[in-house]
């Protein structure tokens, strides 16, 4: 039992942990994020529906759809959100512990490049599978109510109109994207070793708060233009507006296009409710998946026992 923790827990323990951790942080932060989408989607369109704020949208969403319109499409933002931190961390945890045994038996403090490199293909693993929740995702948030459909038959109606390619609009910006999760848990692993070694301080779910919150702003600033190209690329205009919008071509398209008419800080567009949302789910994520962690680690602890009073 003694041998039981969180260095001997297997990934999948990990994916289950941050998975759970992450679904708590969403549901929590969810409106933010409907509003951070809607946002990122504004063009200079008088038709188009605006938001000024992140209270704006919020009150403008709640006086046209009730406070149901603010979890709209919740459901598969859960399961994209399960399946993406599931496979993270499964795939973040099984290259560490790869690394370790070939490269890092001595168990020496990883470099900042190394975390990046981890952190990068962990991450590009990831988004080649979940790409597909990720576009359906976006279409639930972004269509009016009158034309918002399920999980199953957004897809549907993606596959019919697009093809299967259209399940993976936007996977261009999403792979360069892959390094936001390198640049948080880089740094979250380096801000944490300075809290720990030079401050001196414990790592309470208090304080995994804080620096999974400075961990994701970082990350947050550097990516901001390519998240809001990845956004408008899966996209889909309304019926009303989808003759008045000209079809992006690619992530390229999009950020000249944004340059050209409305400057550099087009490209910035709704970074502060994005910032308040990422920041709010990192660091909850940070400070759950611990918890979840510990429950995790009773329940193997608990398996292990069983298996080996089954084999005596």
């Amino acid at each position: 039992m003694a041998a039981v923790n969180k260095e001997t827990l297997p990934p999948i323990g990990h994916a289950a942990a941050g998975s759970a951790g992450a679904m708590f942080a969403l549901t929590l932060v969810y409106p933010l994020d409907i509003i951070k989408t809607r946002i990122q989607v504004q063009t200079k369109n008088k038709d188009q529906e605006h938001y000024t704020s992140a209270w704006d949208g919020i009150m403008q969403i709640v006086q046209k759809e009730g406070l149901s319109g603010l979890y709209a499409g919740l459901g598969s933002s859960l399961i994209g959100t399960a399946s993406t931190n599931f496979t993270y961390f499964y795939c973040y945890s099984m290259l560490r512990e790869n690394y370790n045994k070939r490269y890092n038996a001595r168990g020496d403090t990883w470099s900042t490049a190394m975390e990046l490199i981890l952190g990068a293909a962990a991450g590009a693993l990831t988004t080649l599978i979940t790409t597909p929740v990720s576009v359906i995702t976006t279409r639930q948030q972004t269509l009016p109510s009158s034309e918002r459909q399920g999980v199953l038959e957004t897809c549907q109606s993606i596959l019919a109109e697009e093809g299967v390619k259209g399940l993976w609009r936007g996977i261009q910006p999403s792979l360069l994207l892959c390094v936001n999760p390198a640049i948080t848990y880089g740094s979250f692993e380096k801000i944490k070793q300075v809290v720990v070694k030079v401050l001196k301080l414990p790592l309470t779910p208090s304080v995994n708060f804080l620096v999974g919150a400075l961990a994701k702003t970082l990350a947050t600033i550097i990516t901001y233009p390519y998240i809001m190209a990845k956004v408008r690329l899966q996209w889909k205009p309304s019926k009303e507006m989808k003759d008045k919008v000209v079809a992006y071509k690619d992530s390229f398209d999009i950020l000249t296009r944004v340059l050209k008419t409305e400057g550099f800080f087009g490209w910035y567009k709704g970074m502060s409710t994005q910032i308040t949302k990422a920041v709010l789910s990192q660091a909850l994520l940070f400070m759950m998946k611990d918890i979840f962690t510990n429950y995790t680690l009773m329940a193997y602890a608990l398996i292990k026992a069983t298996q080996r009073i089954k084999s005596k």
